[in-house]
């Protein structure tokens, strides 16, 4: 937050500011500290909503309100975990079906269960539902 006040980047420094306010708010209406891992799930969901506040500014023809929600999600990406690569969520897929002994797609919550602590902010689980979807259907 210093660095962004310094080089006065009003833009990034809201965005930063928002971001620990959604952190603080979080651990005052939970009444705990939280971790490494809980963080990433606060800031998972700004990224999901501004996503789909950005879509929808798009399709209602207001592209600087998209512009500024895009802008906002290239700050808090920054401070989210390296991506999971293709055959990093490949191997996170077929060591999760081997876990939970998945047979058929009816198994896929206990998969994606399995799934979800691991790649929490580090990849989209639509995308992940999606492969676990096709792996378990063959």
């Amino acid at each position: 937050m210093k660095s962004a006040m310094r080089a006065k980047q009003r833009e990034r420094l809201g965005t930063i500011r928002l971001i620990m306010a959604a952190i603080k708010q979080r651990e005052v209406d939970e009444r705990v500290e939280l971790d490494d891992t809980q963080t990433v799930a606060v800031l998972d969901k700004m990224l999901k909503q501004r996503r789909e506040s950005a879509a929808q500014y798009r399709q209602a023809g207001r592209d600087d309100l998209a512009a500024k929600e895009e802008a906002e999600i290239g700050v808090i990406e920054d401070y989210m975990p390296q991506p999971l690569s293709d055959e990093e969520i490949d191997l996170l897929i077929s060591e999760a079906i081997a876990a939970t002994h998945a047979q058929s797609v009816k198994d896929m919550g206990q998969v994606m269960a399995y799934i979800k602590p691991k790649a929490q902010g580090r990849v989209d689980m639509a995308a992940i539902s999606a492969r676990v979807k096709t792996r378990l259907a063959l």
